[in-house]
C-alpha cells in the first residue's frame, strides 16, 4: 500500500507533526479540554485509516466531520489557542531547550527590591494578611493593570502591608509590579481551569496560576487561612514556602536593588 511506502520526508513529517501534538497536548494537560482533544485525535486517525483503506463513503462522512471541527476547534479551545499562539510567539519552544533566548530587557533593567517584598511577606505570614503580588517580567500585564487602582509607588514594606491590611479598600484582588515600582493594587486576574488544581486553595491561589499560565510573570501569595507564602511561575505553583526560599527564588530570576 501507499502509505507504507515512506521516504525521508515524510518521516520528517511524521515526527513533526508528533512534536506539533505533543505541545498541544501540554497546554491542555489537566484542562477539561484534555477529553475533547483525545476525541479529535482519534476521530481524526481514524479517518486517515479509512481513507487509506479507500473505504469512500465513511472517508467522506469522517472527513466531513474534520472539515467542520477546524470551527469546532477554534470555538472549543479559545483558551488553549490565544496561550498556544503566546506560547509560540514568545519562542518558549525554542528558549525552553535552551537553544535560544529571547531577551528584550538589558541585564540591568531586571532589578526588584527584592527585601522589601520578602519582609513584607514574613510579616503577613505572621499576621495572617491575604496577599496577591504579581512581579511583571517581559510581558508588562497593562490590560490586567488597568483594572485596578494605578498607585505609581514605589516598592516598601509598609505599603504592602497597608495594601493588604483587611480593612483597606485595596486589599482585594491582585498589587502588580512593572520596573521596580508598585503600578496599581486591587487589580482582577484570570484563574485557571486546570483540574489538576488543589482543590484546598483558593481563589487567590487560582489567580497566580492563571497569570503565570498565560504570561511570563511572577505571582506571590500569602495565605490568609494559614500565613503560608506560595508562588508560582510558568503556570506552575510551590506551596509552603519560607520567607528565605521566597527572596532565594526571586534572585534567582531578578536582580537585587
Amino acid at each position: 500500500m501507499d502509505f507504507l511506502n515512506l521516504g525521508i520526508i515524510e518521516i520528517i513529517d511524521i515526527i513533526l507533526v508528533a512534536i506539533l501534538i505533543y505541545q498541544v497536548y501540554k497546554l491542555v494537560r489537566g484542562t477539561v479540554a484534555i477529553n475533547i482533544f483525545i476525541g479529535l485525535s482519534i476521530i481524526y486517525l481514524l479517518w486517515k485509516i479509512v481513507d487509506a483503506f479507500h473505504f469512500q463513503l465513511l472517508s467522506e462522512i469522517l472527513g466531513q466531520f474534520i472539515g467542520v471541527g477546524v470551527i469546532i476547534l477554534v470555538i472549543v479551545f479559545q483558551q488553549e489557542l490565544r496561550k498556544f499562539l503566546m506560547f509560540i510567539g514568545k519562542g518558549k519552544i525554542i528558549k525552553n531547550k535552551g537553544l535560544l533566548k529571547f531577551n528584550f530587557k538589558m541585564e540591568e533593567e531586571n532589578i526588584l527590591n527584592i527585601v522589601s517584598i520578602s519582609e513584607a511577606c514574613k510579616n503577613m505570614c505572621e499576621t495572617k494578611t491575604g496577599a496577591l503580588i504579581v512581579i511583571t517580567q517581559i510581558d508588562d500585564l497593562a490590560v490586567f493593570s488597568e483594572s485596578g487602582i494605578l498607585l505609581n509607588a514605589e516598592i516598601s514594606t509598609s505599603i504592602f502591608e497597608s495594601i493588604f491590611y483587611k480593612n483597606s479598600p485595596l486589599h482585594d484582588g491582585a498589587l502588580i509590579i512593572r520596573n521596580n515600582q508598585i503600578i496599581s493594587a486591587r487589580c482582577v486576574l484570570p484563574v485557571t481551569n486546570s483540574t489538576d488544581f488543589p482543590q484546598n486553595l483558593g481563589m487567590r491561589h487560582r489567580a497566580a496560576v492563571g497569570i503565570t499560565e498565560e504570561s511570563d510573570a511572577i505571582a506571590i501569595v500569602v495565605s490568609e487561612e494559614n500565613g503560608k507564602i506560595s508562588y508560582s511561575k510558568d503556570g506552575e505553583l510551590f506551596t509552603k514556602r519560607t520567607p528565605i526560599q521566597l527572596e532565594q527564588f526571586l534572585k534567582r530570576i531578578f536582580n537585587t536593588k
